[in-house]
């Protein structure tokens, strides 16, 4: 969850890594920390806070070509400036930065404090200094320097996991390793950058390698190499990022997450890009034979759940292949029932949400096909699956997701109608030409912000909402429910409409406003009469309709008009209209949307 980033080369250091936790920071804002490394000794400076304040304490005529640096999302102790990394050895001469969790680290802990160890904070982390320390060799033996032999040994008494930068007083190199949680290094010109994510390096280049689990690399003077814990070196294929950086600024808007929203007419775009052409057949690069596949199975976790939950109406639907969906952290913790005949699908934006790799591996021990569903190209999930289709929706900054979703539920679509055709079913024409049209009818969704905007004066204020819709609407009210509990901390709840009696209907007072997906379709007259049984009790109905008549203006005055289109596409068009809401909402509670409390964009802890 947290950002590390490290550079080796010929610029001054404070600026390069002060740039990259900024672009990180949606991994874990509540402290940060920075260390260069000089002859003389180390230098570092920690706060409790935003990467901003870190700058202001990093001093000017600090200098170096070589340090490493931090923003944290805490799990093992507060957040504060001593838990702030990196993470010192007794005499401050061995630096660590480190995203993951080290699970026995009480045990390890123990262990270093009888030896003579001080420990100085409340984390896990501070564990890996101290074993560093204690393999690396004592002062007074120059010549012998053996840090990287250090971190190894001290790596193999570790369970759990861990992306790590390690610097030492003694020596002149980076050395980073990776268990877990995802590590990139970045190839420039007499340069190394390495980072949790690409978006950090992109400034100044687009050539990437991506290490593996128990993978080390080595930076030094003008050179890097890679090695596997057994000390043997491993050639690895220098990879080129699509992206751009000025895909990754906010380019006017007040925040990353609204950008991404208005981005995704383009985002969903570029996911059906090439994949349909004109004789109403999906290609997809998918090299998976389906013929023997009996049941699919999809998990996720969070936001990507929910898309699931829409993909397996489209399967059973368009595909007539039954279809389980699963939370990925979940899966693991019973004896799950996956073997050869199913295919395996994860879903992730970041590809690294570590409950659903734990998740992969095990479908893979068990004999599943697996595909992923991912929008990182070199991402852990996407090195690992069998075979997957990519979102190519663009860098998401944005803590809540937006325009991954969209992209995830497309690419689901997409995926139902590939895996029919392949059975020899027919798919309409008028589904195709729904699926061509979803970006301009994405469009017209966000021409109606204003209006969204009105209702979202109207309800900020409020202390619960209720979201319910039917079928292929049920996720989209779970979603919405959760936007708006991420962004704006008001406490909301999905539910299927047709449970509204079944308990729900009793929280309904003038307080409460109830937000409902109305289809004009098979469920409209039932929808709306859970409308009038909400009507009846005083509460506050908010409506999402793609038809607007009396009956529903007799009812309430808060509608957002959507486009008409098919089933099948309504769950993108009726979501945005939801991201739009629960943003607004939060931006008028002057909450900062791209930040919320106690979230990181990418969960690679379990």
């Amino acid at each position: 969850m947290c950002g590390i980033i490290a550079y080796f080369g010929n610029k001054n250091v404070v600026p390069v890594l002060i740039n990259g936790l900024k672009k990180l920071e949606y991994r874990g804002y509540d402290s940060a920390g920075i260390c260069l490394w000089s002859e003389n000794g180390l230098y570092s400076a920690k706060v409790k806070g935003r990467v901003s304040e870190l700058e202001k304490n990093v001093l000017s005529p600090w200098s170096s070509t070589i340090g490493i640096a931090h923003t944290r999302w805490a799990t093992h102790g507060e957040p504060s400036e001593v838990n702030a990394h990196p993470h010192f050895d007794c005499k401050k001469e061995i630096a660590v930065v480190h995203n993951g969790i080290i699970e026995n680290y009480s045990a390890l802990k123990e262990i270093l404090e009888k030896e003579g160890h001080k420990f100085i904070s409340k984390t896990d982390s501070e564990v890996l200094s101290h074993l560093i320390e204690k393999f690396y060799l004592p002062a007074g033996q120059a010549g012998d320097e053996n840090l990287e032999e250090a971190v190894v040994k001290a790596l193999k008494l570790v369970e759990g996991t861990f992306g790590i930068a390690v610097i030492c007083k003694k020596e002149r190199k980076i050395v980073v390793a990776k268990r877990g949680s995802p590590i990139v290094l970045g190839i420039g010109n007499k340069e190394s950058i390495i980072a949790s994510d690409a978006v950090a390096v992109l400034e100044y280049t687009k050539r990437v390698i991506y290490l593996n689990d128990n993978e080390m690399a080595v930076l030094t003077e003008n050179n890097y190499s890679i090695k596997n814990f057994d000390g043997q070196v491993v050639e690895k294929a220098i990879d080129e990022v699509k992206w751009s950086a000025a895909e990754i600024e906010k380019k006017g808007y007040k925040h990353f997450m609204l950008k991404e929203i208005f981005e995704q007419p383009e985002a969903v775009a570029n996911t059906l890009r090439g994949r349909l052409d004109n004789n109403l057949k999906v290609k997809l690069s998918i090299n998976i034979d389906l013929k023997p596949i009996k049941r699919i199975v999809i998990v996720a976790c969070g936001t990507a759940w929910h898309a699931g939950l829409i993909g397996k109406h489209f399967i059973e639907k368009i595909a007539k292949i039954p279809v389980e969906v699963d939370y990925a952290s979940e899966f693991r913790y019973r004896d799950p029932i996956v073997g050869p005949s199913d295919l395996f699908v994860v879903v992730s934006q970041s590809g690294e949400t570590a409950d659903t790799i734990a998740a992969l591996r095990e479908a893979k021990i068990k004999g599943a096909k697996t595909l992923g569903i991912i929008n990182v190209v070199g991402s852990t999930m996407a090195r690992e699956v069998d075979s997957g289709i990519y979102l190519h929706a663009g860098p998401e900054i944005g803590v809540a997701s937006t325009k991954a979703f969209s992209c995830q539920v497309t690419a689901l679509m997409l995926f139902a109608c590939f895996v029919a055709q392949k059975k020899d079913k027919k798919i309409e024409k008028e589904l195709f030409d729904e699926i061509y049209s979803l970006p301009e009818k994405i469009n017209e969704v966000l021409g109606q912000e204003e209006e969204i905007i009105g209702i979202a004066k109207e309800f900020k204020d409020a202390r619960d909402f209720m979201y319910l819709g039917r079928g292929m609407n049920f996720p989209v009210a779970l979603e919405g429910a959760l936007k708006l509990k991420e962004i704006s901390y008001i406490h909301a709840e999905g539910y299927p409409a047709g449970e509204l009696k079944h308990g729900p209907i009793a929280l309904v007072d003038s307080s409460m406003p109830l937000v409902f997906l109305v289809p004009k379709d098979s469920t409209y007259t039932k929808i709306l009469s859970n409308i009038e049984e909400v009507h009846a009790r005083g509460g506050q109905v908010i409506v999402v309709a793609d038809e607007v008549g009396d009956n529903l203006l007799n009812l309430t005055k808060n509608v957002i008009k959507v486009p008409k289109c098919r089933e099948e596409i309504m769950p993108i068009i009726n979501t945005i209209t939801l991201q739009l809401l629960a943003y607004h909402i939060a931006n008028l509670k002057g909450i900062d949307v791209d930040k919320p409390k106690n979230l990181a964009k990418s969960v690679t802890v379990e």
